[in-house]
């Protein structure tokens, strides 16, 4: 698979699959994973999108097989969304469809906002917009990754993340694929969490929007998104059955489903 030195920090890998017909001219799907994963948990969503879609998934920079981040390093909204851009342009993609899950649901939220020209449409899935909300929470999982590691952390959190439905041996495998992680990356990550809010630009994303949570989330009830998500112009709320707050990864083929469906009605409303 091929990485993009976007500066002399990072070699962001990604995955760039396309299963549509050889002659058709496909639209995009940019997938954006979330915190202490990887662009392959988008493997219950391939099947649905990828004979439709060219499908383009990187790995954040510090996560899966993209440079690991020191532990000072100054995250930012602005500077993981420029490392999507810069892939963007790489790879000659003007406009695409857009899809953030958890930490990156928010931050495709506030990709949407930045860069109205080039997003089409936008699934954000379990989104925090606020992490000054669960700012005491974000502090002690920084506590505890420094003192047993990127795998205890994932072990402590799974049940509430992928909920009581979820088969224990896929619970191991998140566990596994999220212990993965540098240390590194993620106390630094975790660290500057708490400082995002990406609720000043909601008003401006102009791209049709759908956010997508479970009816019994403990993180992102529907009631609490509901809050935020009518100031996004052209937006929908999708509430899908569970008790996770991982909606893409308990959910991934009726997401998908849906997202498909969001994408083609749009796609159908342009003149």
């Amino acid at each position: 698979m091929p990485t993009l030195k976007v500066s002399p920090d990072l070699d962001l890998f990604y995955r760039d699959d396309d299963f549509t017909d050889p002659w058709s001219t496909p639209e995009t799907i940019l997938m954006l994973h979330g915190n202490s994963e990887s662009g392959a948990v988008w493997y219950g969503w391939m099947p649905v999108l990828a004979r439709h879609f060219r499908i383009v998934r990187p790995d954040m920079r510090g996560f899966g097989q993209s440079t690991p981040m020191p532990a000072d390093f100054p995250w930012s909204v602005d500077r993981i969304i420029d490392d999507y851009i810069a892939l963007m342009d790489h790879l000659r993609i003007e406009r695409f469809h857009l899809i953030g899950a958890k930490v990156s649901g928010g931050i495709s939220l506030a990709f949407a906002a930045r860069h109205p020209d080039r997003v089409q449409t936008l699934v954000s899935l379990s989104p925090p917009v606020r992490g000054a909300d669960d700012k005491d929470r974000y502090l002690s999982w920084l506590d505890h990754i420094k003192r047993h590691g990127v795998e205890s952390w994932a072990r402590m959190t799974m049940g509430k993340r992928l909920g009581s439905a979820f088969p224990p041996e896929g619970v191991e495998w998140w566990i596994k694929l999220m212990g993965r992680t540098a240390q590194s990356t993620q106390i630094g990550f975790i660290g500057a969490v708490p400082s995002v809010d990406v609720t000043p630009g909601l008003s401006s994303i102009r791209c049709p929007t759908l956010v997508v949570t479970t009816a019994g989330s403990a993180l992102h009830p529907p009631e609490q998104l509901r809050q935020w998500q009518v100031m996004i112009p052209s937006s929908e709320l999708l509430v899908v059955p569970g008790d996770s707050y991982h909606v893409s990864a308990t959910a991934a083929e009726s997401c998908a489903q849906a997202a498909l469906a969001f994408i083609r009605q749009s796609q159908s409303q342009r003149p």
